[in-house]
Formats: C-alpha cells, sequence, structure tokens
C-alpha cells in the first residue's frame, strides 16, 4: 500500500490534490496528516527523504515521490485501470496541459486567496491580478469543454487528474466568494457535490487545530456546498451500533442524528461524521439501513 503525508486539510491546497489522486480514482492510502508550520511536520516530513513539501507519497517497495505532477503521472503508471487521465489521447493532452498550467500558474490568485475550507465570506475584495487569473482560469475551462466536448460536469469528459487540479480553485471560488460566470459556478457545485470533496472537507473542518495565518476579517456566509444533515456529539450512548461504521473496533465516543445515537471508535470518526454525514456512505448505510 502507499503512504501519503499531507499538511492541515483545511488549508494545504496540494494536499487536498495529493489526496483526491488516490480516494477519488479508489486507490487505496495510508494517509497521515500533521500541522504545518510546526516542529512535527517537519519531523514528519524528515521521513520522506528528499521531499521538501507535502505532498509525498511512499510506495511499497519505499520509493518517495513528491510534487503532484509527478504523483500524479507515476499513479497513471502504476495503476492505468484507475483511470487518471482520460483515454482518448486528443482528451488525455488537453488534461495535462491543464494540470501543467495550474501547477505553474495563477500566483496572485493563490497568494491572495489562500486556501480554507473552513470559511466562506460574502465579499473578499479581490485584485485586479487575481481577477486576471480567474479569468484567465474561466477561459481555459470553457476551452477544454469545447475541445473536449464535455457535456457533463468535469472539464475532459469523466472526472480526472485535470479536474483533481482545480479542485482547491473550486474551493478559492466558494470560499472567497469570487466573480465568476454560470458555468464557472456549476463546476465549482460539481466539485463541491464530489464525494471525496465532501469526505475531505468534513475531516478539514474537525481534524486539526485552526491556523490563524489563514484567518481573514471579511464578512461571512454559510458554506455553499451541500447542507449536511444535522447530526451533534454527545456524551454517551447506548448506541445502535457496537462496533465503529469505519473501523470495526468497539465504539467509544458517540453522535446524534435524527434522534438516534451511534457510536465510534474515537474522536475523529465521530467529529468528521457529524461535520458531514452523507460524506460516509458506511455511516450512512447505518442511518438509512
Amino acid at each position: 500500500m502507499y503512504e501519503l503525508l499531507i499538511g492541515d486539510r483545511a488549508y494545504s491546497s496540494w494536499s487536498l490534490r495529493g489526496w483526491l489522486l488516490f480516494d477519488a480514482f479508489g486507490i487505496p492510502v495510508k494517509t497521515t496528516a500533521v500541522p504545518m508550520y510546526t516542529a512535527d511536520f517537519a519531523t514528519a516530513l524528515g521521513a520522506f527523504p528528499p521531499a521538501r513539501t507535502v505532498p509525498v507519497i511512499r510506495t511499497a517497495e519505499g520509493t518517495v515521490i513528491s510534487d503532484t505532477i509527478a504523483i500524479a503521472e507515476e499513479l497513471a503508471s502504476r495503476e492505468p485501470s484507475a483511470g487518471l487521465w482520460p483515454a482518448a489521447p486528443a482528451a488525455r493532452a488537453v488534461a495535462r496541459r491543464l494540470a501543467a498550467e495550474m501547477h505553474a500558474g495563477f500566483a496572485a490568485l493563490r497568494d491572495y486567496c489562500t486556501m480554507n475550507l473552513r470559511a466562506s465570506y460574502t465579499d473578499s475584495s479581490p485584485p485586479e491580478a487575481a481577477l486576471a487569473d480567474l479569468a484567465r482560469i474561466e477561459t481555459i475551462w470553457s476551452g477544454a469543454r469545447q475541445e473536449t466536448m464535455s457535456n457533463g460536469p468535469w472539464l475532459c469528459g469523466a472526472y480526472s487528474a485535470a479536474d483533481v487540479f482545480f479542485a482547491p480553485i473550486a474551493a478559492r471560488i466558494a470560499t472567497y466568494n469570487l466573480p465568476v460566470g454560470p458555468e464557472a459556478l456549476a463546476y465549482m457545485q460539481a466539485h463541491l457535490s464530489h464525494p471525496s470533496f465532501r469526505r475531505w472537507r468534513a475531516m478539514a473542518m474537525v481534524d486539526l487545530p485552526d491556523q490563524a495565518v489563514y484567518r481573514r476579517d471579511y464578512p461571512r456566509r454559510p458554506w455553499p456546498g451541500p447542507a449536511p444533515i444535522p447530526a451533534e456529539a454527545v456524551e454517551q450512548g447506548p448506541a445502535e451500533n457496537a462496533s465503529c461504521p469505519y473501523s470495526g473496533r468497539p465504539v467509544t465516543h458517540f453522535l446524534k442524528a435524527e434522534e438516534r445515537v451511534f457510536g465510534f471508535c474515537n474522536a475523529l470518526c465521530r467529529d468528521k461524521t457529524v461535520a458531514d454525514p452523507e460524506a460516509w456512505p458506511a455511516f450512512m448505510a447505518l442511518l438509512r439501513g
């Protein structure tokens, strides 16, 4: 199995890409998340030489691969049945072109609108340079659809690594209420509704402490993605289930949803479910079973 080291899910856009390259394509991986700007982060990264950034993976034979382009291409070679890139040569070329431009560009938008999945603002007053990046992004998104004749929600036909690379841009549009047209808004909503993105954001809401450097004082609004089923953590059971729906271990932590109590093996399992119950098929099987 692959190992994956990531930073804070709420803030690390590169980590989001790295994780989606596994989860969205059904590739098993053992993931470790470590808060950035800490001694623990430096120690964890030191166990993946010669990597200097996250995400970084280690393969079963021990090879370390950092940088999301390298990870995407290596996974596509090692896991050809996963379908990371479009099968048609022309669409695959467009998808790789899109990923490369995203990987190398749009510094003004990235710098001004740092990723923060724990907030959504009514107005962030982006500067002209960031708006120019945004306009270029809308242009290449629309162009990709025309070139590949994509009639669905994604850029090059089926969901691909190209969409993975733009998932953090969709998150930025959602967080900063960036001014984009209807087509880009629909693409943003497709990302916010994607099962893997929903799982990532649910974990991002609860897994590590807030990082003050990403906080902005803009007026806030509700997150524009799918509204989660109401759920809350509770101190005790009894729970309807004896074992955690994710690990199979005995339950020790509890939540209430729809006036019913369910158990989990640890606080993260419970809290990520409270954040968005519908992101977790194993829990929904309990709730609807």
